[in-house]
Order: structure tokens, then sequence, then C-alpha cells
């Protein structure tokens, strides 16, 4: 039962952001102002599940209505999220070029305007800003007044807050590079923040985290949708894994330690890998550590996973929109070749992983980018609950299928690749038995096991790609093994030509958008 997102109170803190410039850190006012809403314990629920919403919701009526902020293109968090980390990279080929404004991501050309960059930045600036409100407001002196029950709980609130913001500013800090920052000890109003550097952020995410870890509930004692102490582990792994990016310098060590920390919780890796995907993946909580919750009574959104899940069917292929349970395909992204042919075998026949309609399609982009014909569409993620049934209408109300943020395969995943990179704290064959633990769900046996020889950071980059595409890591991915821009790695389009091309490196972070830049003169882009 999808509990946290129901106490979502319409029309609490909508907030109109043109620039950050004097408004990150304002008291989000719209209809009901911040002081009368934190006058009662109920109230600082219902706040907070607006900040988990505030990832994968564009505004406080069904598909973005009574938007929260002013974009660009009005759609919600995770769907400008998963262009950025899919768009650019070997996974998926957009159709809708144009008409979505995502030529220059597929491209890899863009420049600080680009409408989706500045989304996504102005969004997670926003959560961050609720996040804030949320903190400041929730001081053991500010709860002073309420029973001592309810301090307990609203202080186990402020540290899903924490952990909420410490996710938005890990987002800032992968995209971007860099960002100004604010939090709650900052004024309100007219204020121009400070900006940090990589370094600065990744110091401040770490120690938001280790500090709240422990006293967030453990996974068997949290309620579903809500932040755990594993996902704070999760986070930390996923930081530390990328650290050498981030700052120069590596933490692997601290990356295994930490999925251990996961580990130690007792999850274990979901039988049926399509089912981790579907309408009712609220149910495998044996594997998925945290998600966004998507609803569509609640949290109906054109972003999230309705885009993923209309987005993999083709508009004019023959895919029948029905066996996904959608009432139509949007066709907005197909699978590139490069990475379908990581899969020895395309027919799922063997790794249960390669989720592909074929049907009409050829496996490579030969003839342009955007040729609904070219590509493989994909069939991993669905509005199909375990009953086979369509769990909601899509046409009015969007999917109802949850988006996975961690995963235990993932999990094991990093501490093999930190492992092979020099990390301490745990061996080789540590490793080889988690990644054939994920073998073994994808091929129903051991058939698939590899051995030690073939344990390599190749071999890790491709796992990567085939048990977690779409699912918005490609991008960090490619970027920490080297891959992402330069020309040691090229798959079609790449650089916006048919054989792909080398790219600079510059765009191994985005820009921070040019409106942002004419307003705070604390910032600036490198080789932008």
């Amino acid at each position: 039962m999808k509990k946290i997102i129901s106490y979502i109170i319409i029309s609490i803190f909508s907030l109109a952001i043109v620039s950050c410039a004097g408004d990150l850190n304002q008291s989000p006012v719209k209809k009901t102002t911040s002081a009368s809403v934190y006058t009662t314990a109920a109230n600082y629920k219902s706040v907070l599940a607006k900040l988990y919403a505030s990832y994968v919701i564009a505004g406080q009526e069904k598909g973005g209505g009574n938007a929260d902020i002013a974009s660009n293109g009005g759609y919600d968090l995770m769907r400008g999220y998963f262009n950025m980390q899919e768009a650019p990279t070997d996974e998926i080929a957009s159709t809708w070029l144009e008409g979505d404004n995502i030529g220059d991501l597929t491209y890899i050309s863009w420049d600080d305007n680009d409408p989706w960059i500045t989304d996504v930045y102005y969004r997670l600036y926003y959560t961050i800003a609720l996040c804030n409100e949320f903190v400041r407001n929730s001081t053991d002196n500010r709860i002073s007044g309420f029973t001592e029950g309810e301090q307990t709980e609203i202080k186990n609130e402020r540290n899903e807050a924490r952990f909420l913001r410490a996710l938005a500013y890990y987002y800032v800090l992968d995209l971007y590079g860099q960002g100004p920052f604010v939090d709650e000890n900052d004024p309100v109003g007219a204020y121009t923040p400070p900006a940090y550097t990589g370094k600065e952020l990744f110091s401040y995410i770490e120690s938001e985290l280790t500090e709240i870890e422990d006293k967030l509930p453990i996974p068997s004692e949290c309620e579903y949708g809500r932040a755990s102490s594993a996902a704070a582990d999760a986070l930390l792994a996923k930081l530390y894994l990328n650290a050498e990016v981030y700052t120069s310098e590596d933490h692997y060590s601290d990356c295994i330690t930490y999925c251990k920390k996961v580990m130690a919780y007792g999850f274990s890796l979901y039988s049926d890998y399509s089912e981790l995907f579907n309408a009712d993946n609220q149910k495998r909580t044996d594997e998925i550590i945290f998600s966004f919750e998507v609803d569509a009574d609640h949290t109906v959104s054109w972003g999230a996973t309705t885009y993923i899940v209309c987005g993999e069917v083709g508009s004019t292929s023959s895919q029948d929109p029905a066996n996904y349970g959608i009432s139509s395909g949007w066709g907005m992204f197909r699978l590139r070749g490069e990475f379908t042919s990581k899969f020895s075998d395309v027919t799922g026949n063997t790794d249960k992983r390669a989720m592909f309609y074929r049907d009409g399609q050829t496996q490579y982009l030969n003839g342009s980018v955007d040729d609904q014909s070219e590509g493989y569409f994909c069939e991993k993620w669905s509005n199909i609950t375990d009953s086979g049934e369509a769990a909601s209408n899509t046409s009015s109300n969007g999917v109802d299928t949850d988006l996975p943020v961690f995963r235990l395969s993932d999990v094991y995943l990093m501490f093999a690749e930190a492992v092979l990179r020099g990390g301490k704290g745990a061996t080789r064959a540590d490793a080889l038995g988690y990644l054939n633990k994920i073998r073994e769900r994808a091929y129903g046996n051991d058939s698939g096991d590899i051995s030690d020889a073939d344990m390599t950071l190749g071999y890790i980059i491709d796992e990567r790609a085939r048990e977690l595409y779409l699912e918005s890591t490609r991008r960090t991915d490619l970027i920490r093994f080297g891959l992402f821009t330069g020309g040691d790695y090229l798959w079609q389009w790449k650089g916006g030509v048919k054989d792909g091309k080398k790219v600079d490196s510059k765009y191994n972070v985005y820009p921070i958008p040019s409106t942002e830049l004419s307003s705070n003169p604390n910032l600036h882009n490198e080789n932008y």
C-alpha cells in the first residue's frame, strides 16, 4: 500500500522560481503560508509528503497543473533527470528531437540555455528550498509546544527532509559539478548564496548523510516510500564510488564499507527481474532499497515512470500498448544498437534482462537518430500488475509504477567495481560472488556465471548497462569510466554524426543556466 503520498496537502508550498539569486531560501508561499502550516504535527507529515513528491510531480494539480515553479516544459524533476542521464548516452535514442527540445542533449552539444538543463537545475533547488524550510521549522525549540510523541515523530521527519535535501544536492553535484549553497541557517529573503565547488558539495553531502544515517529507521521498521538508514547508506556508497570524479580523490574503500552496511540489512535479489519495474513494484522491498512513489490517484504526472513506460512503446510500431498497461505509446525513445549489442542474445531466451521489442525494428540507427523504425523498443517497464491487469488509465492518470532509486543489484555492482579499483575491505572472490548472483537471477541458473578472469572493469561497465538500463545511471557511469566524452568509445550519433565522433571533455558536467549566471555573480561556467 502506498502511504506517504496520500498525505500531500494541495496548495502547500508552491514557489515560482525564475532565478535562484535572492530566492533560494525564501519561505515558499502560495495561498497558505509556512507560518500557518507548521502548527500541527499532522501538517508536518503533509509537508514531508510534498518534499518526497517534489521529485515526481510538477504542480499541485493533475499532470502538473497549478505549477510549483515556472519552467520551460512544465515537467517534473525525474523526467528531466532521466533525459539528462540517458539521452546523451549509448542507451536511448530520442524520437521527438525538436518537439521535446532534446536534440542538444542527444548530440552532446548543449549550452547554458538548454531548457532541460535549466528546468532540472531549478527543480532541484526548489526541492532544496522546501527541505530547508522544513528543517528550519522543525528545530527542537520550534516544536517544543507539541507532545513528546509528536516531537519524536517530527524529529524523525526532519532527518528524512535532510536526506531528501542531501539527495538533491547529490544530483546537483553529479550533474553540474558545482552550485549555490543554502541551508536552514541562511537568511530568508533577498540573499545571494555562495558558490560551492564539487569538493565542498561532496563534503556537505557526506557530513549530512553520516550524521543522519543512524537516526533514520532501519528498513524493517520504515514505512514504504520513506527513507531508511539503508537509503542513506546506499547514497553514501554511490557518492564514494564517484568521489574521484567529483573531488579527484578516491574513496573506494569507503564505498565498500557502505555497500556492506546496506547488505547487512538483509536485502536479497528479487527472483523476477521484470517485476521490479511493473505496477506492483512497491512489493519488492526485498531488493528495492528506496523508491519514489508514483500513484495514479495522488501523484499524476506526465513525467517520472509515466514518461518511461509510455515513452518506451512505439507510436508507429506494431507494439500493442495494452501489453504494457497503457492506452497509447508515445514513441519517445528507442534503444541504441551499441547498448543492445552488449547482450550476446537479444531474444531474452538466455539473459532475461534483454527485454526488447524487435518486430519491424533494425538494431542500429543507420538512417537518422529519430526514425522510430530504427533501434529496438524497450519492454522493461510496464503499468501491468502481477495479475496481468492494467493498473491505471494512462491517458488521464498516468501509470501506477514506482521509480526505484536504489536497488540491491546496483549495490552489488558498486561493491565489485570498488574492489577492482583497489578498495580495501573485501576480496575479488567476494566481488565475483555478488556479480554471479546478478547473473544467476538474469539467466535462471549458473550458465551465465563468469570467472575471475572475466571480472574486469570493462566487464563491470557493460554489466551495469545490462542490469540498470533506463534507470538513469548511464551518463554517470560512462563519465566515471572515462567513456562519455572523448573518442575512446563511440556510438552512433555521438556528437551529432552517424558514426559518432570525439566530443569535448567540458560536457562531462552540465553548465549552470545562463539565467542563474546573470543573477548570481558568485557562479561561473568553466569552458562554456
